[in-house]
């Protein structure tokens, strides 16, 4: 039988892992090709090369044409193509995941399916940002006021510290160029960090809507794992951006984001988090093609417990 046609995918041990990647690129009104191993985006300015198996997130706007051979470079690189709405602030879908293992959404699907475990992993993360307080015997609703408060001082500390009347948090979705440039700044620096910590997420092969505190959406995870970083990243960035005089604000904040993140500390901050809340009695699960020799084997479940191997025809008395 001939060869099946088409090029070859990148073996895994030539991708470069999660925290390793670069945090995100938008584009909007281009046409994005192929050329080797880079993602083009072509318009009237010229052709900028991307090298696709770096990239982290590939975010997708308004007017642009994508071709399948970019597609197949991005699914083949382990990177994850965004398709978003104008500006960068609306989400649509994503691509495919880095991961070829199961096992860290397993663990997460079995801890956010008990109480107990999902109570535990929740309180962690209030952890994250109190690390001085003890949360251990705090209910939800105790977790939210606190975590309720301390996001209303951050957005009035930085307001005094840039100069910005402010009021309160206040947008609306469907005419964000309607809220004040604060406001706007905060969706578009929020958005950003989505993307990235969708693209994390994904690339571990954990599920973006099994979420601990949110729940309900099909980005919980997200929103749970993005507001550990808020409070560093995009509230700040958002008032340095609204303080200043800009022609986009959208566009500065997502620059601002990106810059924050270039050298690669986020990423791995963003990887090392995620497997620590993921944990099963104390001990990290491994995670990614890294972590496997055969991560392709398919493997089968027994009701025992254990998994027995796949490609076998059982039953067969020979």
């Amino acid at each position: 039988m001939s060869d099946i046609p088409g090029a070859r995918p990148v073996p895994l041990s030539q991708l470069v892992r999660a925290q390793d990647r670069l945090t995100f690129l938008y584009l909007e009104h281009c046409v994005v090709h192929r050329d080797a191993n880079a993602i083009t985006a072509r318009d009237a300015k010229g052709v900028v090369h991307i090298p696709a198996a770096t990239l982290g997130a590939l975010l997708l706007g308004p007017g642009t044409n994508v071709s399948q051979q970019a597609m197949l470079l991005l699914a083949e690189s382990g990177s994850t193509a965004v398709w978003v709405g104008e500006h960068g602030v609306r989400y649509y879908a994503h691509g495919r995941s880095l991961a070829h293992s199961s096992r860290l959404l397993e663990a997460q699907a079995a801890l956010v399916s008990n109480q107990r475990s999902r109570l535990r992993v929740a309180r962690q993360m209030y952890d994250m940002r109190f690390p001085d307080e003890d949360t251990s015997t705090l209910t939800m609703q105790q977790l939210r006021g606190r975590e309720g408060a301390r996001v209303r001082r951050l957005y009035r500390l930085h307001a005094q510290r840039t100069g910005i009347s402010w009021d309160r948090r206040d947008y609306d979705p469907t005419d964000l160029a309607g809220g004040t440039p604060v406001n706007q700044a905060l969706s578009a620096a929020n958005t950003s960090l989505y993307g990235v910590v969708h693209a994390v997420i994904v690339a571990l092969g954990c599920a973006p809507g099994l979420g601990f505190v949110h729940t309900g959406h099909v980005k919980s995870f997200v929103y749970d794992i993005a507001d550990l970083y808020k409070a560093d990243i995009s509230i700040p960035i958002a008032f340095d951006i609204a303080a200043r005089e800009v022609a986009d604000i959208g566009a500065e904040t997502r620059r601002a984001v990106r810059d924050h993140m270039r050298d690669g500390a986020f990423l791995e901050t963003c990887v090392r988090d995620i497997r620590t809340l993921l944990r099963e009695d104390d001990e990290l699960i491994e995670y990614g093609p890294e972590a496997f020799d055969d991560v392709d084997v398919v493997r089968l479940w027994d009701s025992d417990g254990r998994t027995v191997a796949g490609g076998t025809a059982y039953g067969d008395d020979e």
